[in-house]
């Protein structure tokens, strides 16, 4: 039929070529008087006669192909029972198919008995009109489907390009089904008391106050479906479904605020880490052990949070409003300190990498690492250590404290490249990744794939990208930095005689403490921190050259203020400043912009931006504490602590990534914004 209409087409366009052929020559001979046809006796009337018997022509001409076109028509609108045969065309009506076949025009030419209610609307209509999402199924790869309504009908639809078929199946019932079991899906969940042990006792005032929190906690799951068993003092376990886990998603785990405001009064109020598993069909076992996990990742970000652990899906964070709040215990620091020198004698050497840009916490923590293998002496040898070091993956400062500390056969022989480390590590060598968690941020991310045994010490809060299988993962967000963490464990290790720190491994951890704790003035800061200090400071730290191994030259100096004038405020309270794409700028100096800039009254959270590399933009965040700006980096793609967080940028400009950073702040500052912040803590 499609090359039926194309002739007439053709037929009819020569016809109306010598119809205007013809007027033309009427109008050119009567305009010249050619012949003299102005003077013949009423020569009008014979040419309106003309006129009359082309316009005549036309019209039968045109009812003629009207006529033939619905011949054709109904040549091809079939009924479906002849066109597939009876015994078929009851399959397609049991199984709720319905076919559409177009033209090359795309015009709808049969529809099957399906759809025989919407036939008048569907003739002479182009699909692409009829229904716009049909379009991408014409140029989509084979046996792509997609689902579409209709009629309050929910179809899924196939299009055959061959034959310009389109098929449509009824799944409205399937679909609703789905949905239902979908809702009915279990879930487990387990929630902890953060501080619960601190804050505990006999007396009534605690009493009533713990008393309070569980009421809510018990109030607001039972409301929401949950069946809630307590299993422990500071441990409940919950069982639920998934249309109710939707319900707790939708008003962002509001039990976590409603817990917050009751310990607003208290000094160490109680908050709430829970942990969520869904979707895993395997066994209600291994649903418990991904619930745990998701626990598991809660605690190491801080508590004061929810975590979704959904097979298939990316971890979903919820809350997170308030700071880790320091832990005083050091029953863990020697069971975690224990654990790790039992791993380190039974090895057969170690090595130990920090993150990329090796600032001077990351590499003071894997001196404090080499410190207590040194620890360990086989004869007339220590335990093999070796620090991998990438010298282009290192800060300027921390290249100037490692030439000035040791020599140059000491650096040679504390260190190792990460294509060394690679083609030397064998199964018995423990690596020990210091103040990062990343695998995409360590020194070297091919050496872990290749480990067999892998320790991770870090000390910001614990992200969806984590290091695999680690036998070991003690992160503290609590703490100011790694070398914080690592100075604990020398001191509380259960070792014979005690361990001991050179002064040279000694000075440079606490110009890291200094780095990362911006001289004592971070919010991490606590009583800890100085204890880690006092600890250096028994091995032979000292403070002067820690202090000058952090030093600005001039240039750095002068770079600093000129980023600090560009500074914006795009929120009250919140601001950022920035370098133009012309200049690379380091880590460290983008960290100390947005240290100074927090040093001015009013400022709540800063955002410094900057050009790290060819093909990087940075950005480093600070908080005062009544912010999260970790919560902020990790919807930018990156993470940190509460008060210290950042972000990186592949490919960007630093002008995307100030309109990425003004939408962050537009969606999420509010969900950020910490609940009854108590500064100076």
């Amino acid at each position: 039929m499609g090359k039926t209409i194309k002739q007439i087409r053709l037929c009819s366009f020569i016809a109306f070529v010598l119809e205007i052929l013809i007027f033309a020559a009427i109008g050119v001979i009567w305009y010249f008087d050619f012949g003299g046809v102005r003077g013949v006796p009423n020569i009008e009337v014979y040419f309106f006669s003309v006129l009359a018997i082309l316009l005549i022509a036309d019209i039968v001409a045109f009812w003629f192909v009207l006529a033939y076109i619905h011949r054709l028509r109904l040549k091809n609108d079939l009924d479906s029972a002849v066109l597939v045969g009876s015994e078929v065309q009851k399959a397609i009506d049991f199984g709720e198919v319905g076919l559409v076949v177009v033209d090359s025009n795309d015009v709808i030419m049969w529809t099957s008995s399906l759809f025989t209610s919407r036939q008048q609307y569907l003739v002479d209509t182009p699909v692409f009109e009829w229904q716009p999402n049909l379009r991408e199924l014409v140029n989509a790869p084979v046996n792509k489907v997609i689902k579409l309504e209709i009629m309050t009908r929910l179809y899924s639809v196939k299009y055959v390009s061959e034959s310009r078929l389109f098929i449509f199946r009824d799944i409205t019932e399937k679909e609703q089904k789905a949905a239902e079991l979908d809702a009915q899906r279990i879930v487990l969940g387990i929630i902890a008391l953060d501080n619960y042990t601190d804050i505990a006792s006999d007396t009534d005032e605690s009493a009533e106050y713990v008393n309070a929190v569980r009421n809510c906690i018990v109030n607001y799951f039972k409301e929401r479906g949950f069946v809630l068993r307590r299993v422990k003092a500071d441990t409940y376990f919950a069982v639920g479904q998934h249309s109710s886990l939707e319900k707790m998603e939708a008003d962002k785990f509001s039990v976590l605020s409603d817990v917050r405001n009751e310990g607003k009064d208290e000094e160490k109020p109680i908050t709430l880490s829970m942990g969520f598993a869904t979707n895993f069909n395997e066994s209600m076992t291994k649903l418990n052990e991904y619930a745990a996990t998701a626990l598991d990742v809660c605690l190491s970000r801080g508590g004061d949070q929810a975590v979704v652990n959904e097979f298939g899906s990316d971890l979903r964070f919820f809350g997170g409003k308030s700071a880790a709040i320091e832990s005083i215990s050091k029953v863990k620091v020697r069971s975690i300190a224990d654990s790790i020198l039992s791993l380190i004698k039974s090895s057969s050497g170690v090595y130990v990498m920090g993150h990329q840009d090796l600032d001077m916490d990351a590499l003071g923590s894997c001196l404090g690492i080499k410190a207590i293998c040194e620890h360990f002496v086989e004869g007339d040898k220590e335990k093999p250590c070796k620090i991998v070091y990438q010298r282009n993956l290192v800060e300027a400062k921390t290249k100037m404290a490692m030439t000035t500390a040791f020599s140059k056969d000491e650096f040679e022989r504390m260190t190792i490249t990460p294509d060394e480390a690679y083609n030397s590590i064998r199964s018995g060598t423990l690596l020990i990744v210091v103040d990062v968690s990343v695998p995409e941020m360590t020194m070297a991310p091919k050496l872990l794939e290749k480990a067999k045994k892998v320790i991770v010490i870090d000390h910001h809060r614990r992200g969806e990208k984590f290091i695999d299988s680690p036998v070991l993962a003690y992160v503290e967000p609590s703490a100011a930095s790694a070398s914080e963490l690592i100075a604990e464990m020398v001191r509380y290790a259960t070792a014979n005689p005690p361990i001991t720190i050179k002064p040279s491994y000694a000075t440079i951890m606490l110009s890291g403490i200094f780095l990362d704790s911006n001289f004592f003035k971070a919010k991490a800061t606590g009583k800890r921190t100085f204890e880690a200090c006092e600890i250096l400071k028994e091995n032979g730290a000292d403070n002067s050259v820690a202090n000058d191994y952090l030093k600005d030259d001039y240039a750095e100096y002068t770079l600093i203020n000129s980023i600090a004038a560009t500074i914006e405020t795009p929120k009250t309270g919140v601001c950022y400043c920035y370098s133009d794409d012309s200049k690379l700028i380091e880590r460290a100096t983008l960290s100390k912009v947005a240290n100074a800039l927090m040093q001015v009254k009013g400022i709540q959270a800063c955002f410094v931006i900057g050009k790290t590399d060819d093909k990087t933009i940075r950005i480093s965040a600070r908080s005062d504490g009544t912010i999260n700006v970790q919560l902020l980096c990790e919807r930018m793609g990156g993470g940190g602590h509460f008060t210290m967080a950042a972000a990186s940028f592949k490919g960007a400009t630093v002008e995307r990534v100030i309109n990425t950073l003004k939408v962050t702040l537009d969606d999420y500052l509010e969900l950020a914004t910490a609940a009854n912040p108590k500064k100076g803590e």
